[in-house]
C-alpha cells in the first residue's frame, strides 16, 4: 500500500503547471530538514524536470534521516546558515528560503538567536540574489506577523495587528516582520525578484511525529486513541493549509507574484479555533476519546489571536486549495498511524 506521503507527491506531479519554466533550473532550498523544505525538495525531484537542488543545512545526518535515498539526488552543504559564504555556490536560478526556528519554547528561551537567525540568513540570501542576478526568490514568513487585536475580521495582506516588543516570544514575529520589510527593500532598491509567502500553520505527511503544534498534536493523539488535553482555553483560531497546497502556492507566488509583495497562504475554509478543532477531531475521527482543558501557565504560547486570513490576492495568481479540513485531518491521522 502506498504511503500518504507518496500519494501526496504523486498528486503534486499530476497538477504541477510550471514545468517549462522550472526545467533544468538550479534551486537553492534552506530549511531542508523542515516539513515544508523537505516536501518541496521531494516535489521538485518528482516532477523529473532535470532540477538541480542545493541545500545548505546545519545537520546532514538529520537530512539523511528525513530524505533517505533522495539525499543522493541533491547537493547538501553542511554549514552554519548565519555565517556561511553563499557566494561560493554557483549561480542559482531560484531560492526558497524556508529556514527559521519553529518552536515556541525556543522563541522564549533563545529570543536573541531567534531574531538574529531570521534576520541574518535572510539578509545573506538577499545579498546573494543581488550579486548573482537570480530569476526569483520566495521568503517564507508567517501569519504571526499579523499579531493580535484583529478580532475575527477577514485579514488582508495590508493589515497589521499589535505585538508587545518587551515580550521575549515576540522575537519571532517581530523578526519575521523585519525580514519581510528587508525583502521589500531589496525588491524596491535593487529590483530583486523576491516575493513573500505568509504561511498559516501548515501540516501534512512528513511532519515530525513529535511536533507539538496544535493540529499535529491533536491528530497524533487521535491516531493513538488518546484523550486530547488543552493547556489553554483554546480560543485562538486560524485557518490551516496542507503541505501540497502550500508547495503549489509557493510556485504560483514565485512565477506569478509581484516582486516585493506578500501573499497569505491558507485554506480560508478551514478556519477553526483550537478547542473547536479538538472537538471536530473527536466527533469525526476518534469518537472514543475525550477533550479536556487543564489550564497550565508558562507554556510559551502566543497571545490569543483570531486570524481569519484572506487569500484573494493569492487566488488571483491562479492558485486554489485542494485539501479541506477533512482531507487534511484524514491524511494526517493516517500518516501518524503509519509512523507507529
Amino acid at each position: 500500500m502506498e504511503s500518504v506521503l507518496t500519494k501526496d507527491i504523486k498528486q503534486f506531479t499530476t497538477s504541477f503547471p510550471f514545468r517549462q519554466k522550472i526545467h533544468g533550473s538550479y534551486v537553492l532550498v534552506t530549511g531542508a530538514t523542515g516539513l515544508i523544505g523537505s516536501t518541496l525538495i521531494r516535489c521538485l525531484l518528482a516532477i523529473n524536470e532535470d532540477i538541480h537542488i542545493i541545500a545548505p543545512i546545519r545537520d546532514k545526518e538529520k537530512l539523511q534521516r528525513i530524505l533517505g535515498d533522495t539525499l543522493d539526488a541533491i547537493i547538501s552543504i553542511e554549514c552554519d546558515l548565519e555565517t556561511f559564504n553563499y557566494s561560493v555556490i554557483p549561480s542559482i536560478d531560484y531560492i526558497f528560503h524556508c529556514a527559521a526556528p519553529t518552536s515556541s519554547s525556543f522563541f522564549v528561551n533563545h529570543p536573541v538567536e531567534t531574531a538574529r537567525s531570521i534576520w541574518q540568513i535572510t539578509d545573506h540570501l538577499l545579498q546573494y540574489a543581488h550579486s548573482h542576478q537570480i530569476k526569483g526568490m520566495v521568503y517564507l514568513s508567517s501569519l504571526e506577523v499579523y499579531g493580535s487585536g484583529l478580532n475575527e475580521e477577514m485579514i488582508s495582506e495590508e493589515q497589521q495587528g499589535y505585538w508587545n516588543v518587551t515580550d521575549v516570544r515576540s522575537s519571532y514575529p517581530i523578526a519575521k516582520r523585519a525580514a519581510e520589510n528587508l525583502c521589500h527593500a531589496y525588491a524596491k532598491q535593487y529590483t530583486i525578484p523576491v516575493k513573500i509567502a505568509r504561511l498559516t500553520q501548515t501540516t501534512g505527511a512528513g511532519v515530525d511525529i513529535l511536533d507539538n503544534r496544535v493540529i499535529n498534536q491533536f491528530a497524533r493523539l487521535a491516531a493513538q486513541q488518546q484523550d486530547i488535553v488543552l493547556h489553554s482555553t483554546g480560543e485562538s483560531a486560524r485557518p490551516y493549509c496542507y503541505t501540497i497546497d502550500c508547495i503549489m502556492a509557493l510556485m504560483y507566488i514565485l512565477f506569478n507574484g509581484v516582486d516585493g509583495e506578500a501573499y497569505n497562504v491558507a485554506n480560508k475554509a478551514t478556519y477553526i479555533s483550537a478547542i473547536e478543532l479538538a472537538e471536530y477531531i473527536r466527533d469525526h475521527f476518534a469518537t472514543n476519546i475525550q477533550v479536556k482543558i487543564l489550564l497550565k501557565e508558562n507554556m510559551g504560547y502566543a497571545p490569543v489571536s483570531k486570524l481569519r486570513l484572506a487569500t484573494d490576492k493569492l487566488e488571483t495568481l491562479g492558485w486554489k486549495p485542494q485539501y479541506g479540513l477533512d482531507e487534511i485531518l484524514c491524511n494526517l491521522i493516517n500518516y501518524f498511524r503509519e509512523s507507529e
